[in-house]
């Protein structure tokens, strides 16, 4: 009998299609899905969304997607470009949809193993988004895994689904295989 693979949700990215956040995170995924992963991206377009409202009824189809994306998860990726000191609005706004996931049998991201990257233009900003969305994955009951990647894109470029630096790189295919590993840890046990 076959086990299932893991499915991992990558959130992340601006409104600015190719930004360092969203091919950061697309260059996870891909190490996720070399790990066996199915993965699914939110970034760019995906991510304008309504403010969330959770009044019932206010739900648009694409932000119904992304609940539904995470209802299913195994395991999720964050990557947040770091804007004036913080975790960009945009990724923010995503994140609280998973209100709508309050009242599920695995409450927000239970059991849920969760990678994080932060970009910015320096070495302080990417550290602080690090930070917000560890505490945020803590208060939505997550499993932040133990390395979280910190991007100063004024040193590191992506092209063409490739990082300038092997060094973060290889941080990445790290911080992606821990999120597959526990994931596929819970599906081994029937979690």
């Amino acid at each position: 009998m076959s086990q299932r693979k893991p499915f991992i949700v990558g959130i992340g990215g601006t409104t600015r299609t190719g930004s360092s956040s969203e091919q950061a995170l697309s260059i996870a995924l891909k190490f996720a899905r070399e790990a066996g992963a199915e993965t699914e991206l939110f970034a760019g377009q995906e991510m304008q969304l309504p403010m969330y409202d959770p009044d019932p009824g206010t739900m648009t189809p694409a932000a119904q997607h992304l609940v539904d994306s995470l209802r299913r998860a195994d395991g999720v990726i964050f990557a947040s470009p770091c804007y004036h000191g913080g975790v960009s609005g945009l990724i923010k706004n995503a994140i609280d949809y998973i209100e709508e996931m309050r009242a599920d049998a695995r409450v927000y991201l239970d059991g849920r193993s969760v990678g994080i990257i932060g970009c910015g233009y320096g070495y302080q900003g990417p550290g602080m988004v690090l930070g917000q969305l560890r505490q945020m994955t803590h208060a939505l009951r997550g499993w932040p895994v133990p390395l979280g990647v910190a991007i100063n894109s004024a040193v590191v470029k992506f092209k063409d689904g490739e990082c300038s630096e092997p060094a973060i790189a290889k941080q990445i295919e790290i911080m992606t295989h821990q999120v597959v590993d526990f994931a596929e840890g819970r599906i081994a046990r029937g979690k």
